[in-house]
């Protein structure tokens, strides 16, 4: 029989606001389908979006924009609550709490990149910050308690554990890489003297001011230097305005959204790719460059530290550490043409080991599994009520 899957994630990987969990939601869907799940991929909708229409067999429903897609998932699901066999519920800040409309019978699987009790201050008041903590926290530990977590790290699976205070199932399914042919365009704009680039959405959690500090100090020392900074989102405004108030325009270059092959084309032929995020699940970019064999600059935080081995795929800021220093060194090292080509052997092999179909082929055995004993539990109900009804009828 074949599996009827919900795949609920806030946004879908054509998104203008998509990164790295839209990725992985949207890899997993296609991939379920693949292997001959009925999925549907349940989403918000972005201003002219199709409200329904169907992708490599994956029907998408996109549903409200930013805070209303939780309670039209909700009121979607109920209607709709006896059409699924399992649920991926991915979890972006705060989960759509799906278990609430669904049969006890169906399994939910909560798929969490990373904490974010941490991150609410820098999106939210005070008093919202407060309410998204107790539904990231207490809420979804009671909610989900007879369901198991997902999560893409062992990172974020110590957050889930001390952070949040999770105490059920927990599931380490890493994140896949695919890397389109770099060398199938050119990458626009002249390379630098170094030339780096840091692939990410513009958001607060980034710190993209300690990326421009990082950029202005490395230019003092390395004229030649370019940063091109590929992403989008919120902070683009503020990005322009700083690079324009440091004196840095021609040093570091704003591309924002362009096409995965023009990201490969940047991030090929840059000497280092950088991270200057306060904590990611896992970091998506950061194998996606080792896999064009570009070694990553990043901190030693939560996912970073798990994407990145120090001093052979990258290089890793420590707690207090500067980031000045560390990519100086980077660089040095990568003087050497020998350094310079073990790193990149050590980037591309530790990339290959993460690939789409592993994540697949983890997730649609936890999914089937599950299925299974729920199925085979309820299937044992069922028969034991009849055969009660059934030794009542002999007996009168």
């Amino acid at each position: 029989m074949s599996i009827r899957l919900a795949v609920v994630n806030w946004r879908d990987p054509w998104h203008p606001s998509a990164g790295g969990a839209e990725r992985y939601a949207w890899e997993v869907a296609r991939g379920m389908s693949g292997r001959g799940a009925r999925v549907t991929y349940i989403t918000a909708r972005a201003r002219g979006q199709a409200r329904r229409e169907r992708v490599e067999d994956v029907t998408f429903v996109r549903l409200g924009g930013r805070f209303t897609v939780y309670p039209l998932v909700l009121l979607w699901l109920l209607l709709h609550r006896r059409s699924f066999d399992a649920v991926i519920d991915c979890q972006n800040g705060i989960p759509f709490f799906s278990p609430w409309v669904l049969p006890r019978r169906v399994p939910v699987f909560c798929v969490v990149h990373h904490v974010h009790d941490d991150q609410f201050g820098l999106y939210f008041p005070p008093w919202m910050a407060w309410i998204g903590r107790v539904l990231e926290g207490p809420v979804s530990r009671w909610t989900y308690r007879r369901h198991a977590f997902v999560v893409v790290s062992p990172s974020t699976l110590r957050a889930v554990r001390e952070r949040l205070r999770w105490t059920g199932a927990a599931h380490i399914v890493h994140n896949g890489t695919t890397v389109p042919d770099a060398a199938a365009v050119d990458a626009p704009g002249p390379r630098g003297d170094p030339d780096l680039v840091c692939v990410t959405r513009l958001v607060p959690h980034k710190r993209l001011g300690l990326l421009l500090d990082l950029a202005e100090r490395l230019a003092e020392r390395r004229p030649g230097l370019r940063l091109h900074v590929v992403g989008d989102g919120p902070e683009a405004p503020a990005l322009a305005a700083g690079i324009a108030a440091r004196g840095l325009t021609g040093v570091v270059v704003p591309h924002g959204y362009v096409s995965e092959e023009v990201k490969a084309a940047l991030v090929a032929r840059a000497d280092l790719h950088l991270s200057t995020s306060r904590g990611e699940g896992w970091g998506l970019s950061v194998i996606e460059a080792a896999a064009l064999g570009v070694p990553t600059v990043a901190a030693d935080v939560d996912g970073l530290r798990d994407a990145v081995r120090d001093d052979v795929t990258g290089w890793l800021v420590p707690p207090g550490g500067d980031f000045l220093d560390t990519a100086e060194r980077a660089l040095k090292e990568l003087d050497d043409p020998r350094r310079r080509a073990a790193v990149a052997a050590g980037c591309r092999a530790w990339a290959a080991g993460f690939g789409w179909d592993r994540t697949t082929a983890r997730l649609a055995a936890l999914v089937e599994a599950a299925t299974r004993h729920r199925y085979g539990d309820e299937h044992s109900r069922v028969m034991r009520e009849g055969e009660r009804r059934d030794h009542g009828r002999r007996r009168g």
